[in-house]
């Protein structure tokens, strides 16, 4: 009898350990909610969580288990974009590329090129950005008739917040002279007054609105080729800022169909017509935690790129023009009340140092009125914040959701717009968490390569890849290696109400982790931005594989 339940014993043993995968002989790091960094060499997952990390020793413990080698590499938790747009890098990845284009005439060439391989219908392509060139100007349509003028061409500023069209385009939609500017959009005219082919922020839909409509194949192909890309590069997690009700639906049937690619924290468009029926249909959050979506994105002004962010004073560059409020404070407030009683969480954009104040003034009254202050708010870019209004983001319990890469790419335009007093709470990461304030990072992809090392090296040195301006651009806003990296993990998990599922590999939390090339804290910082990623898992499944 005693040795029947010694075998029962040793076999209930064999079976439950067999459960277990172990992950050794790696170099890990972890953020901790105590907020230290633990360092550890062993991995232990069972059911896709996390059971411990430990030492060499803790395999011994295993001896039944899945075992891999990591083969001496450097793990961390998987990376957390905070804040991108899925489906426009999807479809940004088969569309007309402008990224680092450095003149008209460059992308005309390109345009050219991709019209003789894309011979038929809309031209729509992104990236470009005339703060690049020389000389430094917004183009015009004759720009791009000069290179295809028989089909309708549409181009994005790399912000998102202008787009550049040619005369087919504005003819098929019936853009006269005597066109009215929305309020809160500018169409830029010519000399004569007529349309000069450049719209922008709430101007743009009097052309986006001809284009055609995507369809359910062409969405899903862009998730999936988004998806693709972002493991390669190790984020396991993404807060897409700002889904139409079409990207709601895919969502949702992914997720029905248990084929989400990777974590998905999605924001409703505020700017959607079926916003409300979206909020009636709730809540939508999942056991397996790929799909959660609880919050509503807002836009409250344009991007400084455009001139479009609303400053409190004129642009440098630009006497007597303070960019553009796409809402008003009263329309803001409506949007977050609604938000609120619905239960979801109001995430506003807000860049220029105006419109964080109006956005802070709007969250105030809401939360006087109709409460919702614990509902984790935030600011989706806080890119310029008045000093004096940095420490109420503390009393209103709003998150700025920053962008480090923004900085390094932005700081000599940045300084072209703006007098030194309106940047002293610019782009000011460490300021924030001085006052106590969680920041949550991302890049704003596909307005920035979506790549998380470049944002941990833009946040860690504030220098561009050529390692200027040296010693960092406003060095004293510099994040410490394991700040930049919580913000891009822990802190972003928790802007999502994550903190407990994701963001370190921590007892119970799903084991999301990577395995890089390099050591993360020993790499050169000018490496950092080096960084391959060898291999991607969500919940303890491999999800990709360098080859």
């Amino acid at each position: 009898m005693k040795r029947l339940f010694l075998l029962c014993l040793c076999l209930a043993s064999y079976v439950s350990h067999a459960h277990f995968t172990v992950v050794h002989n790696v170099k890990g790091y972890t953020p901790t909610r105590s907020g230290e960094i633990a360092q550890f060499s062993t991995l232990v997952i069972k059911d896709g969580k996390v059971v411990k990390t430990g030492n060499a020793d803790t395999l011994k413990q295993y001896p039944q288990s899945t075992v891999i080698d990591g083969q001496g590499l450097t793990m961390l938790p998987g990376l957390i974009d905070a804040h991108g747009h899925v489906i426009g890098l999807g479809e940004n990845l088969s569309r007309l590329d402008l990224r680092h284009t450095k003149s008209v005439s460059e992308v005309g060439q390109r345009l050219k090129q991709y019209a003789k391989n894309n011979p038929t219908g809309w031209i729509i392509g992104r990236g470009w950005d005339q703060t690049k060139w020389t000389p430094s100007q917004f183009p015009t349509a004759q720009d791009l008739d000069k290179y295809v003028s028989d089909r309708p061409v549409v181009l994005t500023r790399v912000d998102g917040h202008a787009i550049w069209v040619n005369s087919k385009a504005m003819a098929l939609a019936n853009i006269s002279n005597d066109v009215t500017t929305p309020e809160g959009g500018e169409i830029l005219r010519l000399a004569d007054g007529a349309p000069s082919g450049l719209f922008i922020d709430k101007a743009e839909p009097l052309i986006l609105n001809h284009v055609p409509e995507r369809t359910s194949t062409q969405l899903n192909n862009a998730l999936d080729k988004a998806a693709s890309h972002l493991l390669s590069l190790g984020i396991t997690s993404v807060h897409d800022a700002g889904i139409d009700e079409a990207t709601w639906r895919l969502y949702k049937n992914r997720s029905a169909q248990q084929s989400m690619p990777l974590r998905v924290y999605a924001m409703l468009s505020a700017s959607d017509p079926n916003l409300k029926n979206m909020l009636k249909s709730g809540i939508v959050k999942e056991q397996t935690d790929y799909l959660t979506i609880r919050s509503v994105k807002i836009y409250a002004d344009g991007a400084l790129g455009s001139r479009g962010a609303a400053l409190l004073k004129d642009y440098k560059d630009r006497p007597g023009h303070r960019g553009l409020m796409l809402e008003q404070q009263p329309a803001l407030e409506a949007l977050i009340r609604l938000s609120v009683k619905h239960g979801f969480s109001a995430h506003t954009h807000a860049i220029g140092d105006r419109a964080n104040r109006i956005v802070l003034d709007s969250y105030q009254t809401v939360f006087k009125e109709t409460g919702g202050k614990l509902l984790r708010n935030r600011v989706e870019h806080a890119q310029i914040v008045d000093t004096d209004d940095i420490p109420r983001f503390k009393s209103l319990k709003i998150i700025p959701s920053m962008q480090p890469v923004h900085a390094t790419s932005d700081m000599h335009m940045a300084q072209q717009r703006l007098r030194e007093s309106q940047l002293t709470g610019a782009y000011a990461w460490q300021t924030f968490l001085k006052h106590g304030i969680k920041v949550a990072a991302g890049s704003d992809f596909p307005v920035e390569l979506a790549n998380p090392f470049d944002g941990l090296y833009a946040a860690i040195t504030r220098m561009d890849k050529a390692q200027k301006p040296k010693g960092g651009w406003r060095n004293t806003e510099k994040l410490s290696r394991e700040q930049a990296l919580t913000a891009f993990t822990l802190d972003a998990a928790y802007a999502a109400f994550q903190e407990f599922k994701i963001g370190s590999l921590e007892h119970g939390k799903w084991a999301d982790f990577i395995l890089i090339d390099r050591d993360y804290f020993q790499v050169e910082e000018a490496q950092l931005h080096n960084i391959q990623v060898q291999q991607t898992w969500i919940a303890g499944k491999p999800k990709y594989k360098r080859n």
